[in-house]
This record gives C-alpha cells, sequence and structure tokens, in this order.
C-alpha cells in the first residue's frame, strides 16, 4: 500500500490550485482573537449581513431540561427531502447562528432541506459542556419533533471548524443513548479533534486562546466530550471529512479519519489543495467544488437512508 498526502487529492482539483494561490497571497495570513480583549473586540465589531426575504423561524425549544435557541430555515418550493442539523463554527467562543444564514437558506434552497442551525452557548462566559449541552439537546429536539414539524425523519448533521467538534460529540453522546442511527450522516468540515494536546496533531494548536476560553478550567482535556478524536468511535453514521492540506488541522482530521475507520465506520475522506482552515468559506472555485462535493454526499447520505427505509419519499 502506497500513501502520501498527493493520493488524498483529487487529481481534477489541480485546476483550481493557481487561483487558490493568488487569492491567499492577496489575503494574507489571519488568526482569530488571542486574548480576551481581542474577543470582545471582534464581537462588538461583528454585525451579520441581513438576509434578503427576513429572518428566518427563531424558536425555543426545551429538551432535557435545557433551552436552546434555533433559527429554521424552510425550502420555500418542493418536497422536503430531510433535515440539516447545522452546528456553527467560530471557536466555541464567537459567532452566533445569525452569522450563516445567507449560507443556511442557499442550502435549504438548493437541497430541498431544512436547515435547523443551533444558537448555542459562547466561552468563556459559558465554558464546556454548555456548548455540547446546548447541540444534545437540540438534537434530541429534532429527532423526537422532525417528523411532526417538517414531515420527515431523514436526518443528518454537520458542522464546520468547532462545530464540526461539537457535531461528533453530539454523535458521540446520541450514541451512548442508542440514538446516533437517527441521522443518516455527518458532514464535518475540517473540526478540531484533539483539544488536549496530547498528540502531535493537538500540538500544534496547544497555544491558541480559544482552547483556554473553552476549557481552560478542565484538567483533563482528552475526554471524548472535549476531544473525541480520545474516544470509542463505534456504532456512529457515516462521516465526511473535509479539510485542506495548508489547514493546521489537517494532521488532525488525518488522524480522526484513520480512527473512525479502525472503529469499522464507514468514512470518506475529502482532501482539498493549498486550502487553509475555513475556506470553505472563501469566493474561491476551490471553495465551490468543496462545497458542491459536501452537498452530493448528504443528498447521497439522505437518498440511501430512504431506500433503507422502504424506498419512499419524505412526506
Amino acid at each position: 500500500m502506497h500513501v502520501g498526502l498527493d493520493r488524498l487529492v483529487a487529481a481534477e482539483l489541480v485546476r483550481h490550485v493557481p487561483e487558490s494561490r493568488a487569492f491567499y497571497a492577496a489575503r494574507g495570513e489571519r488568526r482569530g482573537p488571542a486574548s480576551l480583549g481581542e474577543l470582545m473586540a471582534a464581537r462588538a465589531q461583528h454585525v451579520p449581513a441581513p438576509l434578503a426575504g427576513g429572518v428566518p423561524v427563531e424558536q425555543v425549544v426545551d429538551a432535557s431540561r435545557r433551552e436552546v435557541r434555533l433559527r429554521i430555515h424552510r425550502p420555500t418550493h418542493g418536497e422536503v427531502r430531510g433535515v440539516y442539523l447545522d452546528l456553527p463554527g467560530g471557536g466555541f467562543y464567537l459567532g452566533s447562528t445569525a452569522d450563516g444564514d445567507a449560507r443556511d437558506a442557499a442550502l435549504a434552497e438548493s437541497l430541498g432541506l431544512v436547515v435547523v442551525s443551533v444558537d448555542h452557548r459562547l466561552a468563556p462566559e459559558h465554558p464546556w459542556p454548555a456548548a455540547p449541552d446546548d447541540c444534545e439537546a437540540a438534537a434530541l429536539w429534532l429527532i423526537d419533533q422532525a417528523e411532526a414539524r417538517f414531515g420527515t425523519t431523514d436526518l443528518a448533521i454537520g458542522g464546520s471548524s468547532a462545530g464540526a467538534t461539537l457535531a461528533m460529540t453530539t454523535l458521540l453522546r446520541l450514541r451512548d443513548r442508542g440514538l446516533a442511527g437517527s441521522f443518516a450522516g455527518a458532514a464535518l468540515q475540517f473540526g478540531t479533534y484533539d483539544l488536549s494536546g496530547r498528540t502531535p496533531a493537538g500540538r500544534l494548536i496547544a497555544d491558541e486562546y480559544f482552547l483556554e476560553a473553552y476549557v481552560g478550567h478542565l484538567t483533563d482535556r482528552t475526554v471524548p466530550d472535549v476531544s473525541p478524536v480520545f474516544g470509542d468511535l463505534r456504532g456512529l453514521p457515516p462521516v465526511l471529512l473535509v479539510v485542506g492540506t495548508r489547514d493546521v488541522l489537517l494532521e488532525d482530521n488525518l488522524v480522526m479519519a484513520a480512527r473512525l475507520s479502525a472503529s469499522g465506520g464507514e468514512v470518506d475522506l475529502r482532501v482539498y489543495p493549498e486550502s487553509p482552515h475555513g475556506f470553505t468559506g472563501h469566493p474561491t472555485g476551490m471553495a465551490r467544488v468543496a462545497l458542491a462535493d459536501r452537498d452530493g454526499w448528504l443528498v447521497e447520505r439522505l437518498r440511501a437512508v430512504r431506500r433503507s427505509a422502504g424506498g419512499g419519499p419524505s412526506r
């Protein structure tokens, strides 16, 4: 068996490399807030763009004695083909679900999905386990209410960066409840899976401020609810991992892919050249291809679960 990073990159992606190199050379290196002061300044300066057509439905739900705010985007035409639970990124300490309104509305329209985004609590005001508690509560509510509210039980979950981490910890919690099979698959973009700094991959980000904000109060950060790469990964639904070759989390994602596979799981690893952390949010051809790949994977996973359930369409 021959192993090499070049073998993980699809040949047709090479045509997008010159544009990506030019875009990131002009953009320069960027990092998230590195202190509490920088975090507060970033929050104060950030205002989500208004959503054309109005604000989506926002609802407070009560699940497992926790109240969670959701933003719900429905497709305006055609049948509902499933529900996608979107867990937003932002280092566990930055951003809100409103930041993803335009993206989620477009996803709802293009794939015919109801997109439910979770407005989880943020660190450092609400460190671990606040965010995974909120995400678990939203997932439990969706499992219980999706058919009545949206006419379908076909569910998928996903997120980017910290959202991908939270999607994985949510699945581990659901698996321990015997409910991981409620989701047809998980589409995870450049998540961080070792927050402990105990692995070579984890040590690459060990000095990042978001870790202090989110889990600085913990003496053991290898617990799977914090660092899922240390967990028992058996019994999870199929997983898509999306990451770029220039992402500091590349090695972390490669390790997670290997652990999922070794645990008997179905894992699809997609690696994109000349792409740093967060690249799917940038206006490049590489990002468009990656998002199209994700969308195609989600459609296929939801179609597969419908076939296995008897072939009927969602109501």
